[in-house]
């Protein structure tokens, strides 16, 4: 009986997987799994500042907002070289973008936008009131549908635009609603970082549980950077992920604030909510 015992395990081999998993680790499939749950899935598609070595960096931003079954295109980046090829390395497909939302009219941030309809034109364009009318054009000639924003506007359930805000250079921001707070998305901030959130509180009346983007304070004093930081604080910000224009001296002040709830942000950043 001990001879058949053996020559059946040489034929049958069993693995024997462990009741509990080492303090610390957890199966790819947990991980997986809990991965595609997400309720908001946010990638940084080109910045200047880097985070995955494989990527390209440039100045300028773009960011891929994933919810539900929806893939929103915040901003597209100053070329479509670098933003198509960093999307083809995170295995990225254009034709898979149902919206783009523009923050404003610089070409850092618009640049990109003609490569991606060249590939996808069946979306639409969201891009605030105060774009030329040659630029629209431009846009609508792809075939592509394009909304123009104005006031605070909902762009589909969990998703809004602040609207135009600002006076010198017109700039509109993305709100994301979680269940754990809102989400705001900001091109280059240029109304104001701070001014930018207080408007996004007035518009929802709802907590910021995370701002994302570009906050426009490269070459800010120590003292205005203090008071930006103090700022957050107050409006009750739970963490903060600046790139972009933000400035190097501002990401380490944040950081020393926010330590733990500080998000170093770049190229290739995959932030899950």
């Amino acid at each position: 009986m001990r001879i058949f015992a053996f020559i059946i395990l040489l034929i049958f081999p069993i693995t024997l997987a462990p009741l509990s998993h080492p303090a610390g680790t957890i199966p790819a499939k947990e991980v997986k799994d809990d991965s595609a749950k997400a309720e908001v899935t946010m990638i940084t598609l080109y910045d200047n500042y880097l985070y995955d070595p494989d990527l390209k960096t440039g100045w300028g931003f773009s960011c891929l907002v994933k919810v539900k079954d929806k893939n929103i295109l915040f901003d597209t980046g100053a070329d479509d070289f670098t933003l198509l090829d960093n999307m083809k390395n995170l295995k990225i497909d254009p034709k898979d973008i149902n919206i783009i939302v523009l923050s404003h009219i610089h070409g850092d941030h618009t640049g990109g936008l003609w490569g991606i309809l060249e590939k996808n034109s069946n979306l639409t364009v969201y891009l605030p009131r105060s774009f030329p009318r040659d630029f629209k054009k431009k846009v609508q000639s792809y075939k592509a549908k394009v909304v123009e924003v104005d006031d605070p506007a909902v762009i589909f359930e969990s998703v809004s635009t602040t609207g135009e805000l600002g006076t010198w250079i017109k700039e509109q921001s993305l709100i994301v609603k979680t269940t754990k707070g809102l989400v705001v998305i900001t091109g280059c901030a240029h109304p104001g970082i701070v001014d930018i959130l207080r408007e996004v509180k007035k518009i929802t009346g709802e907590d910021i549980y995370l701002v994302l983007g570009g906050f426009h304070l490269s070459g800010s004093s120590d003292s205005e950077l203090k008071k930006i930081v103090k700022a957050f604080r107050e409006l009750e910000v739970k963490k903060v992920a600046p790139c972009h224009c933000s400035g190097d001296r501002t990401r380490r002040l944040f950081k020393d604030e926010y330590q733990k709830d500080f998000i170093s942000n770049g190229v290739g950043k995959v932030i899950e909510i």
